[in-house]
């Protein structure tokens, strides 16, 4: 059995929604972030010297960090149908895709959205969120305006990892200019392990009225 320790409002909606698509057992223990400070519980400490979320553990072992349980979940029980085969020429871009959400494509959208948070005004910081994130965003949109999904007509384990890029950007209404993310946004809100995430995560948000 698998236990995914979930803190509402993270990244690790993501997670729920990849074990859904799985099929494979997993139970939630569901952590609550702080009404003043909105960090994390310091019980999540006790899970992993971070004190961060997603973390899973699995077989007696624990992992973190949300690309590297996607990956090791993706490829143990994916069977292909989130994983390209590893022989063929769509799993080098599967990788990039899948490292491109927690990397390249992860600090611009949280500077422009920790900025905003703070109301500060900056001298570099602004200016460079904005631009990055610009970047980012068109370079998504020119990619998927041409295909369905990330690999094309496949559907992957990368695209449920980078729908929190999609999601925040949302959020912040930054997609105004990009209709192919968009429809992108649409698309996976419509999967069913996708809403089930969502429902979940409502379920074990206790913030909620």
């Amino acid at each position: 059995m698998i236990t995914l320790h979930h803190l509402n409002k993270s990244r690790s909606k993501r997670i729920i929604w990849l074990l859904e698509a799985l099929q494979v057992p997993y139970q939630i223990k569901a952590y609550q972030r702080d009404k003043q400070t909105k960090l994390a519980p310091p019980e999540l400490k006790q899970v992993h010297p971070l004190g961060k979320s997603p973390v899973i553990e699995i077989d007696g072992q624990i992992l973190a960090e949300s690309g590297a349980i996607t990956e090791y979940l993706a490829d143990r029980f994916g069977h292909h149908e989130l994983v390209p085969a590893k022989d063929s020429p769509e799993y080098p871009r599967y990788l990039q895709w899948l490292h491109f959400a927690e990397s390249s494509a992860a600090l611009p959208l949280l500077l422009h959205y920790f900025l905003l948070m703070d109301g500060t005004k900056t001298q570099f910081l602004d200016g460079y969120s904005k631009q990055e994130v610009a970047l980012i965003l068109g370079y998504l949109n020119d990619h998927l305006s041409q295909q369905e999904w990330l690999l094309g007509s496949q559907f992957s384990a990368a695209d449920i990892l980078l729908s929190f890029i999609v999601e925040i950007a949302n959020e912040l209404n930054l997609l105004g200019d990009y209709p192919a993310l968009q429809s992108y946004l649409i698309a996976l809100l419509k999967m069913p392990a996708a809403q089930k995430a969502a429902e979940l995560e409502q379920h074990y948000d206790n913030d909620l009225p």
